[in-house]
C-alpha cells in the first residue's frame, strides 16, 4: 500500500476513543449523581434546622452541633468530588492524546512517509500493550507502555479492573462481577446480556450444592423471579436442583452443578466487556498479523522449489505455521517477484529468462554477471550461462 487513506485507518480505530469517551461519561454520571444526593440531603437538614428554630424548637447548641455536622458533610463530599475530578481529568487527557495521535494519520499520504513511519511504530507499541493487558502481564504492559512512551494510547487501567473481577470469578464468588454488573446495567440491558442473570443462577447452585435449601429458595424469591419474563424454563430447573445432590448423575442437573461453568462465566464477562468498550474480542495484534499474513500467502508459499527467501509466509517453521489456517491472498493483478533480490520485477526491472527456463529480475543477473565476469548462476539448479544468453519475458 503506497497511498494511505486516513479515513479508512480511523474506521478501524474505534475501540482507541470509545474506551477513555466511555469511563469519562460513566464518571461524569457518577460525579453529577452523587452531588444532587449529597446537596438534597444537605438542603434538607437545613430546612429542617430553619424550621425548628422559627418554631423554638431547637437549642443554640443543637444548631451549632447541625452546623458542625453539615460542615463536615460538605467538606468530605468536596474530598470525593475532587477524586472525580482527579478521574475525570485523567480520561480527558487520554482522550485528547488519542485524538491528536489519530489526527496525525489525516493529513498524511504516503507510506514511505516519516511521519507515517513514526505513527505506525506507535500504534505497533499499543498493539503489542493491547496483547499483553489480553494474556494477563499487566507489569509487563505497563514497563513496555512506559518505555514507548504509549501510557495514554493503552487501556491498562480498563484491564486492570477487568483481572480483579475474572480473578474473582475463578475463585469461585460471584461479588466483583455483579458490583460490575451494577454499573453497568443500562448498557448491558441494551445489548440483551444475560450475565447478571447467569450470576444469580450460579450463587443460587452454590447454595443447593452446600444443602440450604431455605436460604436457596429465598434468593430464588430475590434475585430469580424477577427474570421469569425471559427465564423462566431455566429458572424452572433451577428450582428443582434442589432435590438432586451435586452428585447426581441426572441432565440438565449434573451439568448444573458442574464446576465448569465458572469458566463459562468468566468468559461471557470478558466478551460483555470487549462489547461495552468496542473493544474486538481478539487481541488487535493477532488481528493486525493474520491480516498481514493473509495478504501474503500464496499457494507457492508451500511449494519447497518455489519459496522465497524474503517472503516470511516461505518460512513454515515461524509465521508460515502460523498462516497455514489462513484463506489465501487474491489479487486482482499478479505480481512477480524475483527469487534472488525478492524485488517486483516490472518494466523498469524486468524479468529474464536462463535457457534452463528459470526467470529471475534484470537487475540481480546483471549484478550477478558484473561480479563474476559475465557468468551468471541459477540459485536452484547451479546451472551458469552467460550474460548474452538470457532472453527478456513479457508477461501477458
Amino acid at each position: 500500500m503506497n497511498q494511505i487513506k486516513g479515513e479508512q485507518v480511523i474506521d478501524l480505530e474505534q475501540p482507541l476513543i470509545k474506551v477513555p469517551y466511555e469511563q469519562l461519561r460513566k464518571s461524569v454520571k457518577y460525579s453529577n449523581k452523587y452531588l444532587d444526593v449529597q446537596m438534597n440531603n444537605v438542603m434538607d437538614k437545613i430546612q429542617r434546622c430553619v424550621k425548628a428554630a422559627e418554631q423554638n424548637e431547637i437549642s443554640p447548641e443543637k444548631a451549632v452541633e447541625t452546623i458542625d455536622e453539615l460542615s463536615e458533610q460538605l467538606e468530605n463530599t468536596k474530598r470525593k468530588l475532587k477524586k472525580y475530578w482527579t478521574e475525570e481529568n485523567a480520561h480527558a487527557k487520554r482522550l485528547k492524546a488519542r485524538v491528536n495521535h489519530l489526527n496525525e494519520i489525516s493529513g498524511i499520504t504516503s507510506a514511505k512517509a516519516p511521519e507515517f513511519q513514526h505513527w505506525s511504530d506507535t500504534r505497533l507499541n499499543r498493539v503489542i500493550v493491547d496483547y499483553l493487558l489480553r494474556e494477563g502481564l499487566t507489569e509487563t504492559a505497563k514497563q513496555v507502555a512506559q518505555a514507548n512512551h504509549v501510557e495514554d494510547m493503552v487501556d491498562v487501567q480498563l484491564f486492570a479492573q477487568s483481572e480483579k473481577v475474572e480473578e474473582s470469578l475463578r475463585n469461585h464468588s460471584c461479588k466483583e462481577c455483579l458490583q460490575w454488573c451494577s454499573e453497568n446495567r443500562s448498557s448491558l440491558k441494551k445489548q440483551d446480556s444475560t450475565l447478571e442473570f447467569n450470576l444469580r443462577l450460579q450463587e443460587y447452585i452454590e447454595l443447593a450444592r452446600a444443602g440450604k435449601g431455605i436460604e436457596a429458595i429465598n434468593y430464588a424469591q430475590k434475585y430469580l423471579s424477577p427474570w421469569q419474563p425471559t427465564q423462566f424454563k431455566r429458572i424452572r430447573q433451577a428450582m428443582a436442583l434442589l432435590v438432586f445432590s451435586s452428585d447426581t448423575q441426572c441432565q440438565p442437573y449434573k451439568d448444573l452443578y458442574d464446576t465448569r461453568r465458572w469458566s463459562e462465566l468468566t468468559a461471557q464477562f470478558r466478551a460483555d466487556n470487549y462489547k461495552l468498550c468496542s473493544l474486538t474480542s481478539h487481541p488487535l495484534l493477532s488481528i493486525t498479523l493474520q491480516a498481514g499474513l493473509s495478504a501474503l500467502k500464496t499457494p507457492q508459499c508451500y511449494q519447497l522449489e518455489n519459496r522465497n527467501v524474503h517472503c516470511p509466509v516461505c518460512d513454515t517453521d515461524t509465521l508460515g505455521k502460523l498462516a497455514e489456517g489462513l484463506p489465501l491472498s487474491h489479487h486482482v493483478n499478479s505480481t512477480v517477484v524475483c527469487r534472488i533480490s525478492g524485488k517486483i520485477m516490472n518494466e523498469d526491472n524486468p524479468p529474464m529468462m536462463l535457457p534452463n527456463g528459470r526467470v529471475y529480475s534484470y537487475e540481480s543477473l546483471h549484478d550477478m554477471a558484473t561480479k563474476q565476469d559475465g557468468r551468471v548462476t541459477c540459485p536452484r539448479t547451479g546451472d551458469t550461462f552467460t550474460f548474452d544468453e538470457l532472453k527478456k519475458v513479457f508477461v501477458s
